[in-house]
């Protein structure tokens, strides 16, 4: 029940206007000899072109909770693809499964950045048959998916933004960043334990060493999984309804910012 409300609440947070025809569509594709399946997702009432925006979830991956909160940041914004990087055959149901389907993908960055860019690929490639206005992109990602969107920008990926909820900022190779062609921002609670002062200030490095436009909002009492309407395994991995309705309005902002000037 708790959950249910939480999600309910997101939607109000993001998505002020009634939705009256949300379109979810699947599409099928290869990369290197795997088979994905990621997701369309956008409000077919509006028929405004709007930017497409890449979303990588959790480390859960493609299921129902994910559509939904994509469902909930397109309102009449943005067209999302939910992006699938496991495979259609790995969809973790727990966070042990979750464990083993990530490790293969930060132990072999650059698969990662190919099925990143491969997801990107399929949305941009849906201009014309969706309400995507075809030149603004940008890139959303949570937790494991927030390390998933920075390795998107570090591919040199042609998206004006790049926004990280609760995201692992690792990469395996600073050097990276210099291929950054858009604005970076990262979104972190506070109290997360997975993100210590010592990550941070690498990453402020890579960013500075490579003169990236970026913005880290650290937000206080806050720890991970802050902005998954879902997500509940006190004391770690918490949604926090403050909190996302203030990094959900920071996306905004950046992305508003970042296609005003493209």
């Amino acid at each position: 029940m708790k959950s249910k409300l939480a999600l309910a609440t997101l939607f109000a947070l993001c998505a002020p206007f009634a939705q009256a025809a949300m379109v979810v569509k699947n599409l099928d594709y290869d990369v290197g000899g795997k088979k994905m399946q990621s997701a369309l997702v956008y409000d077919d009432a509006v028929k405004t072109a709007r930017p497409g925006i890449v979303m990588t979830p959790d480390w859960k991956g493609m299921n129902a909770d994910q559509i939904a909160l994509a469902k909930s940041i397109a309102g009449r914004d943005y067209v999302i693809l939910v992006a699938d990087v496991y495979g259609t055959d790995v969809r973790p149901k727990t966070d042990e499964e979750a464990t083993t389907a990530i490790k293969p993908l930060l132990g072999d960055r650059a698969m990662m950045r190919t099925r990143i860019n491969a997801a990107l690929s399929q949305l941009k490639a849906q201009t014309g048959k969706a309400p995507l206005d075809g030149k603004h992109y940008g890139a959303i990602g949570f937790c494991f998916g927030g390390a998933t969107t920075l390795d998107l920008a570090r591919s040199g990926a042609d998206v004006q933004g790049f926004v990280t909820f609760h995201g692992n900022l690792s990469t395996d190779d600073p050097a990276l960043a210099k291929n950054i062609k858009g604005k970076v921002l990262v979104l972190n609670g506070a109290d997360d334990r997975g993100v210590s002062p010592d990550k941070i200030a690498a990453f402020e490095k890579e960013m500075n060493e490579a003169n990236v436009d970026w913005q880290f909002h650290n937000y206080s009492g806050t720890v991970h999984c802050f902005a998954v309407p879902v997500s509940h395994n006190p004391p770690g991995c918490v949604y926090n309804e403050k909190t996302a309705k203030r990094a959900f309005a920071a996306m905004h902002a950046l992305f508003d910012e970042a296609f005003a000037e493209k």
